[in-house]
């Protein structure tokens, strides 16, 4: 089978042999696409490898992956190209304490829009932040699409995908991580303290930060709003909150 870059930029990798032996290689991979009610051994074990690799496993409609592939036959499996080779958690705190800073970290969960999470690394990097943290499954991973809303972000800023997005926060608060989230209530975001080891957590688009996450949170933060909409694009929102955090680590005075 083949591999090739579709009209959206993702690098493709469509047929059985071919998945097989990019999962065998070590090549980054973001999820492999299976084709729902495909039940052979062979997907079988494919999904088996990736799952063991921690790559994110998903069932498609057959026309999603007929239509990745452009009508070139895909054998009922498709794997995305990652953009990025996936960091570990261990090397946000590296870098870290490369610098000689407390640890600053961004956690998306379940952020679903490959641009948002795009935007969010390049802020994030902008920012002065050690790294990002997503969920394998139920979320944007390193795509093409987020690579190029990063604006070559990824190539600088560590990226680390965990099972459990709740579990790892309880593991940052091991370590002295204090856990900030953003909701429409809570403490008005630059009356904080956002001067430690932090992580700023970012919701999904629509439903915001699962309860789950939201009750590992230490802090709650809100950006008051004063038109009619009653909240800001998670990209946006994300931004106002890193370069309040960016200011007050840095000890400039607001005016």
């Amino acid at each position: 089978m083949a591999e090739y870059r579709n009209r959206r930029e993702e690098e493709i990798i469509a047929g059985r042999n071919a998945v097989l032996e990019a999962l065998r290689s070590g090549r980054p991979i973001d999820s492999i696409l299976l084709a729902r009610g495909s039940r052979t051994a062979a997907l079988g074990m494919i999904a088996a490898k990736a799952k063991d690799q921690g790559v994110a496993v998903k069932e498609v409609d057959i026309r999603k992956l007929d239509h990745l592939c452009a009508g070139a036959p895909h054998q009922g499996v498709v794997a995305l190209a990652a953009a990025h080779e996936y960091a570990r958690v261990e090397d946000i705190f590296a870098l870290a304490e490369q610098r000689g800073e407390p640890p600053f970290l961004i956690v998306a969960d379940e952020l679903e829009d490959p641009h948002n999470l795009g935007a969010i690394i390049r802020t994030a990097e902008c920012a002065g932040a050690h790294g990002v943290i997503i969920p394998r499954r139920r979320a944007a991973g390193l795509t093409y699409a987020v690579g190029k809303a990063s604006a070559g972000a990824i190539e600088y800023l560590p990226v680390a995908r965990v099972t459990n997005i709740a579990a790892t926060l309880e593991d940052l608060k091991k370590r002295g991580v204090w856990i900030y989230g953003t909701d429409l209530q809570g403490e008005t975001w630059c009356q904080a303290d956002l001067t430690g080891a932090i992580a700023l957590v970012i919701g999904n688009e629509g439903a915001g930060i699962s309860r789950l996450v939201k009750e590992k949170c230490d802090v709650m933060l809100t950006l008051p709003m004063q038109g009619q909409i009653s909240s800001l694009n998670a990209s946006v929102a994300a931004g106002v909150v890193m370069y309040e955090i960016a200011r007050q680590r840095l000890g400039l005075k607001a005016r």
